[in-house]
């Protein structure tokens, strides 16, 4: 059961207000050898629209075992929900004023891997089940969804073990792909018409009284697929950021920044990476695609802007914002009324940067920033003599560690305040993606329907036993780390990465080659103790100790998303949104990719994978409120 109680062990930290969710319990193993999949998933589906076409719902207690997850995303309703066993279930349904909207389920059979088939639900594979894709629709739209049925040890009775139901797209408004694709050209004898780069000029610069639908403020990942999806969808968006070129995000990250997770994980929507592309990327190869996705997606795309003011009217239900562009070298003030304003600054909010630490301006030394704005250790032999401290032990302040010792530091201390969950890349490549996101392995969009298809309750069961596994492989560097006096913990209730993510945020280091070196004492580590005062050249602590420093990155994490939201909007805004990230009482991510409490405000934000699947689930969203299909206040 979901708790909101006060946690104060590191591993269980969460964000405020979010709540811990319980790891599921699996099923019994009640397999039989001779098994005709396609069949037993027929019957079942049967049985399952049948309960809902007659609206007795109370039929459904015995299609679904008592721990069951049925995990929807906007077929039952305009939101997310993981309703947890049957009586969950049929509650949902009977306050739903939709009722069950599902008008169709069928069998997808389209290929081997999504056809019925005997399956492990869990990680050691040993408790199997029958699994099928689906294909589903509902009054309005089409989707795809996922079952995995197992049979009751009770009764012998084929019952859901989790059900999984998502839409793809709306009847009449499909993506302009395909057969629907764009014309091009406007054949005929038209005089003084516009050829491609005319047309295309005119409405990345939205001129002679156009405007966009949709403001999107940042053009990372995630400002990047939203406006992929809603470009494709025929609502027109303009991305509008304050650096001076699209990728900028993180072409100014620190020297040697890669990405952590693998090529087949990152693909972005509609142009997925070339097969030659490194399977960790670069960030400056990476800012390099964006700008290319960016101008091959005709994305709308404004450089060197700021928001200046922004003002939403209830009445007329559209925004007022006021922007300043650089262009040509000249500002321009423009004012743009769209009916959505998308924040996808990504899912971290402003830096936290503790200037309450007694003493910090009186630092004298060569640097005192926070890691979002290191760019990298002095290069060519200038850090030599030099001592490096960074405050803070998950990815970035391991990677700044890394790039001070390689580049000659006389001493790189990292202060661990409490503890950090460590897993070697090959644990995440290896275990955790292993079988979806690997080299031939499934197509990503299959890939990712299984991925979500899995409750987080489930995951967190799953990755128990997952992150076992990556231990006991990474078990001689984790002894060392140990050895070295840095202080290791295995994440929420013992499920390693995901959930340390989904839950906080952060709190992790998928190691890239910092931990070997802090085994080997090349990295030093300060832990447990808070920091007293930052003097000139120095760093003082609770245990009367002293770190000499010239350069010092605080890697201190991030604020909420919401107040970035405060930054750019103001308080109005701000007092209208609830936090992001963390789970909420169903163990679906709070407020991200949903509906805010502020109409016409969305959060979008994520990593790659998170970007590329939940961007068409708010395209989705916003489209049926343009298009009529919902309203704001619908549930």
């Amino acid at each position: 059961m979901a708790t909101a109680e006060a946690i104060t062990s590191p591993s269980l930290r969460r964000e405020p207000g979010s709540f811990c969710i319980g790891a599921a319990c699996y099923p019994q193993k009640t397999l039989n050898s001779d098994i005709d999949a396609e069949k037993v998933v027929s019957k079942w589906i049967d049985s399952f629209i049948g309960a809902l076409n007659s609206t007795d719902y109370s039929k459904l207690s015995n299609l679904f075992l008592k721990e069951s997850y049925w995990r929807d995303q906007l077929s039952l309703s305009w939101d997310f929900h993981t309703l947890k066993g049957p009586e969950h279930i049929i509650s949902f349904l009977k306050n739903n004023k939709n009722g069950g909207r599902l008008e169709k389920i069928s069998i997808d059979s389209s290929s081997a891997l999504r056809s019925p088939k005997v399956a492990p639900f869990d990680f050691g594979g040993t408790i199997k089940g029958v699994q099928s894709f689906l294909t589903i629709e509902t009054d309005i739209g089409r989707g795809r969804g996922l079952v995995r049925l197992m049979q009751c040890p009770v009764d012998g009775a084929w019952k859901s073990y989790t059900l999984f139901t998502t839409i793809h797209e709306f009847k009449g408004y499909e993506e302009l792909v395909g057969g629907r694709r764009p014309l091009g050209v406007n054949h005929g004898g038209q005089p003084d018409r516009m050829n491609w780069q005319e047309r295309r000029e005119s409405l990345q610069n939205f001129e002679g009284g156009q405007e966009p639908t949709v403001l999107i403020v940042g053009a990372g990942q995630g400002g990047l697929t939203i406006a992929a999806r809603l470009k494709v969808l025929g609502v027109e968006s303009l991305i509008v950021d304050r650096n001076e070129r699209v990728g900028d995000n993180w072409r100014n990250r620190y020297h040697h920044l890669v990405l952590h997770d693998p090529v087949w994980y990152d693909h972005m929507p509609y142009l997925s990476f070339p097969p030659h592309w490194p399977v960790f990327t670069p960030k400056d190869k990476l800012g390099d695609w964006f700008e290319s996705y960016a101008s091959a997606l005709e994305l709308n795309v404004w450089m060197k802007t700021s928001i200046k003011s922004s003002v939403w009217e209830d009445d007329k239900r559209q925004w007022t914002v006021v922007s300043e562009r650089v262009r040509d070298g000249k500002t321009e003030t423009r004012t743009i009324h769209p009916r959505h304003v998308i924040q996808a600054t990504g899912h971290s909010g402003e830096p936290y940067f503790p200037s309450h630490i007694k003493g910090i301006e009186s630092f004298k030394g060569d640097l005192l920033t926070h890691s979002s704005k290191f760019v990298g250790a002095k290069k060519d032999g200038k850090g030599k003599g030099k001592h490096a401290v960074i405050v803070g032990c998950c990815n970035s302040g391991h990677d700044i560690a890394q790039d001070y010792y390689e580049s000659g530091y006389e001493s790189v201390t990292m202060v661990q305040r409490s503890s950090t969950y460590v897993i070697s890349s090959s644990g995440v490549t290896d275990v955790l993606l292993a079988g979806l996101y690997v080299e031939g392995g499934p197509p990503t969009e299959d890939a990712d329907l299984i991925s979500q298809s899995i409750p987080n309750h489930v995951i967190k069961r799953m990755h128990q036993d997952a992150t076992a596994e990556i231990a006991r492989r990474d078990k001689p560097l984790l002894d060392g780390l140990t050895k070295a006096g840095f202080k290791l913990n295995s994440g929420p209730d013992d499920s390693g990465l995901f959930n340390t993510y989904f839950q906080r945020g952060g709190g992790y280091y998928i190691d890239v080659g910092a931990s070997q070196l802090i085994v080997d004492g090349k990295i030093k580590i300060k832990q447990g103790q808070e920091i007293t005062s930052v003097n000139a050249h120095s760093l003082s602590f609770a245990d009367d100790t002293e770190l000499p420093a010239d350069e010092i990155v605080f890697a201190t994490g991030y604020k909420n998303m919401r107040e970035t939201a405060r930054a750019i909007f103001g308080e109005a805004v701000y007092r209208r949104t609830k936090d992001i990230w963390g789970y909420d009482e169903e163990g679906e991510l709070r407020t991200i990719w949903r509906r805010s409490s502020h109409p016409g405000f969305w959060f979008f934000g994520g990593n790659f994978a998170l970007c590329r699947y939940y961007s068409r689930l708010l395209a989705l969203q916003i489209l049926a409120l343009e298009k009529g299909l919902a309203k704001w206040e619908d549930q």
